[in-house]
């Protein structure tokens, strides 16, 4: 399986979060690639510049290399790809995220049930 973290997922795991389920943790662990998106890391940005997330930003980055997951750049297709999706959620970085779920395809693993109502890729854990 080719799975994609949402952004809360994502911080979960790289700070062993007990929110984070087992099971969520061994489909992880199962995955053949892990993706963090550019649009984690661009929502985790502008939250933490907004004070909504307390984070140090230099560590996050400084940390995300050794979780081993790919990177996963935002293209043109992507970007397309949010116009076509229903008008199910507005925040813009769920909406990017599935967007780059549906078009490579990949599963995105998120725990906003409201996201599953996307596809049958959303995996809510």
């Amino acid at each position: 399986m080719r799975l994609l973290l949402d952004t809360h997922v994502l911080l979960w795991v790289m700070t062993d979060d007990t929110a984070l389920s087992q099971t969520a943790r061994d489909t992880i662990n199962k995955a053949t690639v892990v993706y963090a998106s550019a649009v984690s890391i661009w929502e985790v940005s502008i939250k933490a510049a907004l004070g909504k997330l307390q984070i140090n930003q230099d560590r996050f980055m400084k940390a995300l290399p050794a979780t081993g997951f790919e990177p996963l750049s935002i293209t043109w297709e992507h970007a397309d790809a949010v116009h076509r999706l229903p008008s199910i959620h507005r925040d813009p970085f769920d909406r990017m995220l599935i967007a780059q779920a549906v078009s490579e395809p990949l599963h995105l693993m998120t725990a906003d049930k409201t996201l599953v109502r996307y596809s049958e890729l959303v995996l809510f854990v």
